[in-house]
């Protein structure tokens, strides 16, 4: 039987199957963080129950995290019961945790691939949606519940219906300034928030083969904004080349026997998917998006929609934008370059490429985050901390930060923020703010305008 890269990894982690209902999968990692693991450890407490196998679970702080004076006892007495918490909880099962100021500290989906955590073939879960960014690897990756959370807590499996399977194929070469941000928000704009709902995706075609694995992480990272439960990438010489040598990746002999593996990885051809979708690189410009989820997304140089449609409409109206308008021109006071989807060092260099030689527009507050303390240290290793200096930006400490409001990261009520994260809810960067999420490109280039501007279109410089 011809098998899809989903099939292949979830076939392999089936422990045991209900006739005609849900299956038990078998979970290689566990992921945590602070936020969504108290309650599951809880659980466990109440009922007596330990935890199965504590050297499969990986631990970070990052949601509600301060990114200012981390050497500092937290401030906020929530952020700071929730540290301690999963310190205590951590210590008490010993399982492995990266603390505020530990060298290996940073975003869970920033963290556990750059350290060799993440491997192809892998299960891997995490109490936070966006764990699907690990499916970059070739692993079926997906965010859990609290009660999902102390279930692999207590057996390092989970009881799941298989999902549906999806194909997205993108061949052709991009244009110019067309990042992997760009091409997902694409995707998105054409298909809906709803049309991934049920099924796991593989991404597929030249324009991912020949992406980073940054940019594969960045695409697969915004699945779960397609309603999907996760989103694939099949495992290749570029994803080889990015476990070799990392602190967790396997090592000489062993390496070569997982690599004869991870080759096996790719999907039959022939193999059958429940849906595919085909789309032409050609196609995609640097993107934005103008309402209130990320399906809401349009090229730079085109005009938001002028249809009749009431959540369009809504949206608006929160955005304070207007049917037909073009957002060029639109001045924005605030740029945050981080989260999951765009902390890691590949967009510090797209931001400081750009930004280098000018300066930062007065009116604007940019807040650049790197999504780890490893992160921070290629930063500097680079010298691209001077850059950011000079053009007047400030690097923060590692974090979540202004993604979701949940820490002191916020943005204020009525202002705009061009964000590289990944999703631009009502409210999703703080009460009343109003999100347009775009490319790190994007951002630099709204950063130094003070307004959105066509990055494919030189600035010039004012009299």
């Amino acid at each position: 039987m011809k098998k899809t890269l989903f099939d292949k990894v979830w076939d392999t982690h089936v422990v045991d199957s209900i006739p005609d209902g849900p299956q038990i999968l078998y979970i290689d990692k566990h992921l945590i963080h602070e936020v969504t693991s108290p309650q599951a450890f809880n659980e466990l407490k109440k009922r007596n129950i330990p935890v199965f196998r504590p050297q499969q679970i990986v631990a970070t702080a990052d949601h509600n995290t301060p990114t200012e004076n981390q050497h500092l006892p937290v401030k906020d007495e929530l952020s700071r019961n929730q540290l301690q918490q999963l310190q205590q909880n951590c210590d008490e099962h010993n399982i492995e945790l990266y603390a505020l100021g530990h060298q290996y500290n940073g975003i869970v989906h920033v963290m556990a691939p750059e350290l060799g955590i993440t491997q192809p073939g892998m299960t891997l879960v995490c109490g936070d949606s966006h764990t699907s960014t690990h499916g970059a690897f070739g692993a079926i990756a997906f965010g859990i519940g609290t009660s999902q959370v102390a279930q692999v807590f207590a057996s390092q499996s989970l009881l799941l219906t298989k999902p549906k399977k999806m194909r997205i194929t993108v061949n052709g070469s991009l244009q110019k300034n067309v990042l992997p941000k760009d091409v997902i928000l694409y995707i998105i704009s054409q298909l809906g928030t709803d049309s991934g709902t049920e099924h796991f995706i593989e991404f597929a075609g030249d324009v991912f083969e020949n992406m980073s694995m940054e940019g594969r992480m960045t695409v697969c990272n915004m699945s779960i904004e397609m309603g999907a439960r996760g989103g694939m990438i099949a495992p290749d010489e570029t994803t080889f080349n990015y476990i070799k040598g990392r602190k967790f990746a396997p090592k000489g002999t062993d390496f070569d026997t997982k690599v004869a593996y991870w080759k096996t990885l790719q999907s039959d051809a022939g193999a059958e998917f429940d849906k595919e979708y085909f789309f032409d690189a050609a196609d995609i410009s640097p993107m934005i998006t103008f309402g209130t989820n990320p399906g809401m997304g349009i090229s730079l140089n085109e005009h938001i929609p002028s249809k009749n449609d009431a959540n369009l409409e809504k949206s608006l109206q929160y955005m304070n934008f207007e049917k037909g308008a073009s957002l060029i021109g639109q001045k924005v006071n605030y740029v945050f370059i981080g989260s999951c989807t765009n902390s890691r060092i590949e967009d510090f260099r797209v931001a400081a490429n750009y930004v280098k030689g000018k300066q930062k527009a007065p009116n604007i507050n940019a807040w650049l985050v790197p999504g780890s303390q490893l992160v921070v240290k290629q930063i500097e290793e680079e010298g691209l901390d001077k850059i950011f200096e000079a053009a007047g930006f400030k690097l923060r400490q590692p974090g979540c930060s202004a993604c979701l409001a949940m820490n002191d990261d916020k943005i204020p009520d009525g202002e705009y923020c061009v964000s590289t994260s990944n999703r631009n809810f009502e409210g999703r960067q703080g009460q009343g703010s109003r999100t347009l999420l775009a490319s790190p490109l994007v951002a630099a280039a709204t950063a130094i305008a003070g307004k959105i501007v066509d990055v494919n279109v030189p600035i010039l410089e004012e009299v």
